[in-house]
């Protein structure tokens, strides 16, 4: 079978999804540090690595505080340690991440429904949350399963079909459960300095999601089952489009004394999924709507220093890395950033909460085993 190597390897770093920081670690994964699995012949390539990251300015939609001077506080900090495995076989990538992230108090865990306040509305001082995020993406190359070059021409230099799967679990009092499935096409296009640039249009549905405060009887809901609160509080929503985009490229400008350095990124674009409490009749026009939004979920650019090889040599590059990146997410979750009030806004003034998008730099190392 024709096969192109880099091709292949490079299309599992077509995982920018939102998500959350464990999409972003599929930019650690540059095809040059992949080690072979001789041990195992029906993989070409497995590469294990863990990472610990640092975000000083993580957010929680919903989870605000008071400044004394009474500006809104919507940001809080979060450590975020992860898992990330990547295999290359005969016909495609496998790649799967799992993080956890460990948020302070502005983002309480339950029984809080607030920073420093309970569900029985009295006061209380809950510990940070804790989310378990986890996300696989596949991919099937054109080149590989019709045994042809056909799909290489130019820069273009593989189409694949794409599946995949996110999930989370975090112990708020909103106890989110998410769960969605993708499934469509990679375009891998190549950059300069071994680089690449990989785009995927894609359909995703996020089939099942919990939200405690429109369930029944949270106490914060209507009367009406499917009206004004869901039995459970599991939500369907529809069906919708989603653009996932990453890049990596080696700094190869730079002089051979300083080639330790690379730079990444990925963007992710998700369509309206419906109304965001699962209640058509709530949604509306104007500030109170809760109807969703698209969301952009979002790391531009994470600058990368190779400190194995720069230490050891080039038989270690990418075996540990240092790394600080820039990350924003709009519309979080697709929360209308503008409305949705009592979660991205005050309800009672329409003020933003500041904890619909995210907007941080941070950093963090990653060491492959």
């Amino acid at each position: 079978m024709s096969f192109r190597f880099k091709a292949i390897a490079a299309a599992v770093l077509s995982i920018a999804t939102l998500t959350t920081s464990g999409l972003a670690q599929a930019a650690d994964l540059p095809v040059k540090a992949a080690k072979k699995a001789s041990d195992v012949p029906f993989f070409l390539v497995i590469d294990n690595r863990v990472t610990f990251s640092w975000m000083p300015k993580g957010t929680d939609p919903g989870m605000w505080s008071v400044n004394p001077n009474g500006s809104i506080n919507g940001t809080t900090a979060k450590q975020v340690y992860s898992f990330t495995h990547f295999d290359l076989w005969a016909y495609g990538t496998n790649f799967f991440t799992i993080s956890m992230f460990k948020s302070g108090h502005n983002d309480p865990a339950s029984p809080c429904i607030a920073p420093g306040l309970s569900s029985s509305f009295g006061a209380a001082d809950c510990a940070g949350a804790t989310e378990i995020y986890g996300l696989f993406r596949s991919t099937f190359g054109w080149n590989q399963l019709f045994n042809t070059q056909a799909f290489t021409t130019g820069p273009l230099q593989n189409i694949s079909f794409e599946v995949g799967m996110d999930g989370n679990s975090e112990n708020t009092f909103l106890a989110p459960a998410k769960r969605d499935v993708v499934a469509g096409l990679q375009f891998a296009f190549d950059l300069p300095y071994k680089g690449y640039i990989n785009v995927a249009p894609l359909m995703y549905w996020e089939f099942s999601n919990h939200n405690a405060f429109t369930q029944c009887g949270s106490g914060f809901a209507g009367p009406l089952p499917g009206v004004s609160c869901n039995s459970d509080g599991n939500v369907s929503y529809n069906p919708t489009w989603a653009v996932e985009i990453n890049y990596y490229m080696d700094l190869g400008f730079l002089p051979p004394n300083m080639q330790f350095w690379s730079i990444s990124g990925r963007a992710g674009w998700y369509g309206p999924k419906g109304d965001s409490n699962g209640l058509p009749a709530l949604s509306g026009p104007g500030r109170f709507s809760t109807a969703s939004k698209t969301e952009l979920n979002s790391e531009p650019i994470r600058l990368t220093f190779d400190a194995s090889k720069a230490v050891w040599g080039d038989k270690y590059s990418h075996f540990v890395d240092l790394w600080v990146a820039y990350r924003y997410w709009q519309n979080k979750f697709g929360l209308d950033h503008n409305a949705m009030p009592g979660v991205c806004t005050v309800a009672a003034t329409g003020q933003s909460t500041k904890s619909c998008t995210e907007s941080t730099v941070y950093g963090g190392i990653t060491v492959k085993f």
